[in-house]
């Protein structure tokens, strides 16, 4: 492959961060076909399409998510050379993860864990809705998405939905709360409850084990946040329908305690990513390793191609 044209990358970068040949060139004061034809000289060094034409726009292929990617990380080493020969040398790779917001943030490090601190390893997380991860998983500026809710598929959007973890949910509080050995019927019929909202798989369980034993729950909150849920439990505004990783840590000192486990109400934990040409090696370390430490795990590699 002939050398690359560090020229060439950034009339490129350009392209790519402003979507059209027409603005870069403004930006660039040069004429869109001289823009053109540069681009499509590194296309021809690479062996690849960098773009696709959407509308009257420009997105980056999944060649082009990767070319801008090296480019990115060719400039800093360009405007940093003391810097990069004192550290060696090495390039981070970067893993860009996506999480739900709701999602717990204990789940979230366990499974980040073997990359995490690692030297040659630059990891971002960002946090949002499943519609704005899912985009940015599609547009390739994620490479996975942690989530417990698994996205509908067809054949525009073939995800790969990995069950990295699935876990038992629990009726957990205060000691004073739920340490005093009473049935699990006679906790839910008079003990204020903190549920989940009800479109989470959890609250749908939930709702049809009370229905099973009789009992009509005394509602103290609905929310949507496994962290807002943990805070409430914690400040005893009643028993919270959880699964345990979520108050892992309050588990472990005493602050909560777990009445008892919840028949059939379990949680899915996944790690959802799309076919890709070229997927990210730092996701094998992730996807395909012993389960997510939390009790019930299942392999991480456990894969299905559609959500169900």
């Amino acid at each position: 492959m002939p050398p690359l044209n560090l020229h060439h990358l950034r009339l490129f970068s350009a392209v790519a961060e402003d979507g059209t040949l027409t603005g870069a060139a403004r930006r660039l004061n040069l004429s869109a076909s001289a823009l053109s034809a540069q681009v499509k000289a590194l296309e021809g060094s690479l062996g690849h399409d960098l773009f696709e034409r959407r509308g009257r726009g420009l997105v980056l292929t999944e060649a082009g998510r990767i070319a801008l990617d090296h480019a990115q990380a060719i400039f800093r080493t360009a405007e940093d050379l003391s810097a990069t020969l004192k550290g060696g040398g090495q390039k981070p790779r970067a893993l860009r993860v996506g999480a739900l917001s709701t999602l717990s943030r204990n789940l979230q490090i366990q499974f980040l864990m073997p990359v995490i601190g690692k030297p040659d390893v630059d990891v971002v997380v960002r946090s949002g809705s499943q519609k704005e991860l899912l985009a940015g998983l599609e547009s390739l500026a994620l490479d996975v998405v942690l989530t417990n809710v698994a996205p509908a598929r067809d054949e525009a959007r073939r995800y790969l939905v990995h069950r990295v973890a699935e876990q038992a949910a629990g009726l957990i509080g205060t000691p004073e709360r739920a340490g005093q050995g009473r049935p699990l019927v006679e906790l839910l019929a008079r003990e204020p409850l903190v549920l989940p909202t009800r479109e989470t798989a959890i609250r749908a369980g939930f709702d049809v084990l009370a229905a099973r034993l009789g009992v009509v729950p005394r509602i103290a909150a609905e929310v949507d946040d496994m962290t807002m849920i943990r805070l409430l439990a914690r400040e005893d505004a009643g028993l919270a329908v959880i699964p345990p990783i979520v108050v892992r840590d309050e588990l472990a000192n005493g602050v909560l305690v777990e009445a008892g486990p919840l028949p059939g109400i379990t949680e899915v934990f996944l790690a959802v990513t799309v076919e890709r040409r070229f997927p990210n090696p730092l996701l094998a370390d992730l996807l395909f390793r012993t389960p997510v430490g939390v009790d019930g795990g299942v392999d991480a590699g456990a894969e299905t191609g559609a959500a169900t």
